[in-house]
């Protein structure tokens, strides 16, 4: 079974060390180095996970009704505001693809992902790329739920044509 020992937690560096009962060593510093993001194939990787939280964020606040008093506030504001730049930022809380580009921005300034180049422009990369694969997620997801509600909607019918006959 794994854990973590509670007598030695360093080794003779100064970098402290996972040491699970097993006596594998594991250094937490190096444990992103397991998917290396300067590869091609890291780099994917990472766009494809960092691309999860996005989505689901994005779906939360736009869609789930634990946001939905300030979604339909936003709403309105959208609607009633005078000024154009009032109108679109209220707005933005309430479309799933513009909302998944702050989102993106603010997973970006955590987490300094840049793609294929490695100065600013991996960033505008990076930025573009992951709400392209978020928003492909939840389109995704999108269409599932439809499927599943299908699939709900022909179970209850063949349920019923079912207990008619019998």
């Amino acid at each position: 079974m794994g854990g973590v020992d509670s007598e030695d937690c360093t080794s003779g560096s100064s970098l402290p060390l996972f040491r699970p009962r097993d006596g594998a060593n594991y250094n937490l510093q190096y444990m992103p180095l397991l998917v290396p993001q300067n590869t091609i194939a890291g780099q994917v990787f990472w766009l494809l996970i960092l691309a999860i939280p996005i989505a689901c964020i994005a779906r939360t606040v736009v869609f789930e009704e634990i946001f939905r008093e300030a979604r339909d506030w936003c709403t309105h504001k959208s609607n009633t505001c005078r000024s154009l730049a009032q109108r679109k930022f209220f707005y933005l809380f309430t479309c799933e693809y513009c909302f998944s580009h702050y989102v993106t921005i603010i997973f970006l300034l955590l987490t300094r992902f840049k793609l294929l180049i490695d100065d600013w422009r991996g960033y505008v990369l990076s930025l573009f790329a992951l709400v392209l694969v978020a928003n492909s997620y939840l389109n995704l997801y999108s269409r599932l739920r439809v499927d599943i509600t299908q699939a709900k909607i022909e179970t209850r019918e063949i349920e019923k044509e079912v207990e008619e006959q019998g």
